[in-house]
């Protein structure tokens, strides 16, 4: 894989690879029993001009503030835990909505923008941890909170299908902005694609998908905390398809073949990360690699949009017997150790590899077309430096999520 130094395009690589050092952590430790806590890393860029640029010109500006009162007024923990569930999801209910075409714009930012959602979670999350209850609130129970405020405003709590035959049900996952230090700008075109089909209806040639999405963080310790499958597992034995999407090379999509179980380590959201092998309940049975169940040839042939569509089979290992990392086209080779999948070795490999390890744990391997997707680079029009969005960064979005859109369609026809 290309590291995120070169950049396939200056953002989005980073969920493909993680070839330099790890990154320190700088968020700060864990708070004395019942303190306030002190904000995040994430937290802290918000007051930076472009977060609240993006904030107002949505009108996302009011959340955090709002929330902050609804908190102010409770008196027990089972009334705070209600104010956040309710929130939470209001805000994840609002974000589909505005991306989607319901309701007031807010503001004159393009409806199909994923970063409002992202700043004003993270608005939240801080008025949150930050906060001085009247009642006695230990630093336990205010992360309960935090978790509950994160699961609720990506949808993880909202994936409901109807009940009845008729109609497949499919799974979308997509991630937050990330490599934010680098561009603060930076929008995720796989949030947009969970915002734009959350509880739509795709026509294909087997008949009629609803689509239920959800939105992961860009987090090295959510991944560790299990947060991929606490979400995923309820959901993949009633569903007949599923797949992961982010953000990954520059004017292409790929399919991605291959998932290995290697953490390369690139600095995440919170500005840590070190190289490690995925950590998952039951090492000792950890495969080295997980495949797609995609129907990755009809994706390829089919008609998609504009952007090329490749079956990426490359992989990087270390060979059994050998001790350096070697590039491998066509996937790995028998006993091998993974250094890298398709999709590199960063947070999209590791969410590709945890939903598919989970589909075969679940015995479903044989009968759950399941995978992930690469979408192209969202890149801002030429010369822009400073604006927030520009007209080619808005067709470009578009076009990724009708993209992603069809390619669903795609592979629920294909499989029948």
């Amino acid at each position: 894989m290309i590291s995120p130094r070169v950049r396939i395009g200056v953002l989005g690589l980073a969920l493909l690879t993680a070839l330099s050092s790890p990154a320190t952590a700088t968020a700060a430790g864990p708070a004395d029993p019942g303190s306030a806590a002190p904000p995040t890393v994430e937290e802290l860029r918000l007051d930076g001009a472009v977060p609240q640029e993006i904030l107002r010109r949505s009108g996302f500006d009011s959340v955090a503030p709002a929330f902050a009162r609804a908190l102010e007024r409770t008196r027990s923990y089972a009334e705070a835990r209600r104010v956040v569930e309710r929130e939470g999801s209001a805000l994840w209910r609002r974000a589909v909505a505005r991306v989607q075409g319901r309701g007031p714009a807010g503001g004159d930012l393009s409806r199909d923008d994923d970063r409002p959602l992202y700043w004003a979670r993270l608005g939240m999350t801080r008025e949150l941890r930050g906060w001085e209850p009247r009642f006695e609130l230990d630093s336990e129970r205010r992360a309960r909170l935090v978790d509950t405020l994160e699961q609720t405003s990506r949808g993880q709590t909202a994936i409901r299908y109807p009940r009845g035959r008729g109609l497949k049900r499919v799974l979308v996952t997509g991630f937050d902005p990330f490599t934010l230090d680098r561009d603060i700008r930076i929008s995720n075109p796989s949030g947009a694609v969970a915002l734009a089909l959350d509880g739509t209806v795709i026509e294909t040639a087997s008949g009629p998908a609803r689509v239920e999405t959800a939105v992961f963080p860009v987090r090295w310790r959510d991944f560790t905390d299990g947060t991929v499958e606490r979400a995923l597992r309820p959901h993949l034995p009633e569903v007949d398809l599923f797949t992961t999407v982010s953000q990954g090379r520059v004017g292409r999509i790929d399919i991605e073949r291959t998932n290995g179980a290697w953490r390369g380590g690139f600095g995440d959201n919170e500005n840590t990360g070190r190289p490690e092998t995925v950590p998952v309940s039951d090492p000792a049975s950890q495969p080295q690699w997980t495949s797609t169940t995609l129907p990755y040839a009809a994706i390829v042939a089919a008609e998609t949009g504009r952007f090329p569509v490749y079956d990426n089979t490359a992989v990087t290992e270390i060979p059994a017997g050998g001790s350096e990392p070697v590039q491998r086209p066509d996937g790995p080779t028998p006993g091998s150790t993974a250094r890298a999948g398709g999709g590199g070795d960063y947070l999209s490999n590791e969410i590709a590899y945890r939903a598919t390890l989970l589909r075969d744990r679940l015995g479903l391997h044989d009968t759950l077309p399941g995978g992930h997707v690469h979408t192209p680079v969202l890149e801002f029009g030429a010369g822009n430096t400073t604006e927030v969005t520009d007209p080619r960064f808005v067709r470009n979005r578009l076009d990724i999520v009708a993209q992603v859109r069809a390619i669903v369609s795609a592979a629920v026809g294909a499989k029948g």
